[in-house]
């Protein structure tokens, strides 16, 4: 690890919250998100500072069978603190097995989806969907737990729509079945996510069970991240897409969350550092030509989180400019040269 990237690391401080058995180093959580939080993500994540980072979702009855891209979704790696791995399924036997092959990988916590909204998960009476029949759900998080030999979690939403909003119920039930932590993207299914996050309702959640609580959604910020957590009544925060383009970020919300003055975000030679790192990592871990294509959608919030080009039409140029490119060296020197010039602009400026 290089010593900017341990400095950014070493400055999140050790906040108290423990799951099961398993004490963790923060109390801001990386969300699972399909597509995203791949090994080479996480790693990142991780080196800046972030205590919990949860892998993709990965499909139990996928994952049974080997399926290599289901398989390498479900990295847990070498180097993290902490080794989190997201199950999804529908089926008791897929999700014991799931459990099993998951902690024999080496997940040290094992986190049971039931929030995703997506049409093609929930078609299949899986994620959010299983919020509409709790019998359903419990029977599967009984069946994880029993097979796990460590702590199993639960993520979900506020319910199904605004009419049946029974998160309350399912963590009642799941605390009696042996989860360890509840997670609550505090928006319904049929709110995708779209409209405001219900942090108040997620209070409802926290005095229906004695476990720790963890409240996610429109949490970008440390204004935000202090208001969720007030008005939640939760134990800690998940970042999702607040991540995006500023990995940074998690490390940032643990000094806001504990009262510290915050680290400033990384300058223009920073970034480039962590920007070039992540795309190496990444190409290692796929190979040049996918990873090139796992690595643009990182690639376009690295460069729309940036505060240069100055204007947001110059940074959409710069960015689809650079998304075109397909070598890796190519894209290493068009960074170098966005973000360097900007260096320069900065000196200049001082």
């Amino acid at each position: 690890m290089n010593t900017l990237l341990q400095s950014n690391a070493s400055a999140a401080p050790k906040a108290s919250l423990k799951i099961g058995d398993v004490q963790l180093g923060g109390r801001v959580l990386a969300a699972p998100m399909t597509g995203v939080t791949d090994l080479p993500f996480r790693r990142t994540l991780s080196r800046l500072g972030a205590a919990y980072v949860a892998t993709e979702m990965v499909a139990c009855s996928e994952l049974t069978r080997s399926r290599p891209d289901v398989v390498r979704r479900a990295a847990v790696g070498e180097g993290l603190p902490l080794m989190v791995v997201q199950l999804i399924g529908r089926e008791e036997h897929f999700l014991a097995q799931g459990a099993r092959m998951a902690a024999a990988a080496g997940a040290q916590i094992i986190d049971l989806n039931m929030g995703c909204p997506a049409k093609e998960v929930t078609g299949s009476l899986s994620g959010s969907a299983l919020m509409r029949d709790l019998d359903q759900a419990e029977r599967l998080i009984a069946a994880a737990v029993e097979a796990s030999p460590v702590p199993v979690t639960l993520k979900m939403r506020l319910g199904w729509d605004d009419q049946s909003r029974n998160a309350p119920e399912l963590a009642e039930r799941a605390e009696r079945v042996g989860v360890q932590a509840i997670t609550v993207h505090a928006r319904t299914r049929c709110q995708f996510y779209k409209g405001v996050a219900d942090w108040d309702a997620v209070a409802a959640v926290k005095a229906a069970t004695t476990l720790p609580v963890i409240v996610n959604g429109d949490i970008v910020d440390p204004a935000s991240a202090r208001l969720a957590l007030q008005r939640s009544g939760a134990d800690a925060i998940m970042i999702g897409r607040g991540a995006y383009g500023r990995p940074w970020m998690i490390a940032e919300l643990e000094q806001a969350l504990d009262g510290m003055a915050i680290t400033p975000p990384p300058g223009v030679e920073a970034r480039l550092e962590i920007v070039l790192d992540h795309l190496r990592e990444t190409l290692a871990f796929y190979g040049d030509h996918h990873g090139l294509r796992i690595f643009r959608k990182h690639l376009g919030w690295y460069v729309e989180q940036a505060p240069w080009p100055a204007s947001a039409a110059d940074r959409r140029e710069a960015k689809a400019a650079l998304c075109r490119l397909t070598v890796a060296s190519e894209i290493e020197r068009g960074l170098a040269a966005l973000w360097l010039i900007a260096a320069a602009d900065d000196r200049a400026a001082a």
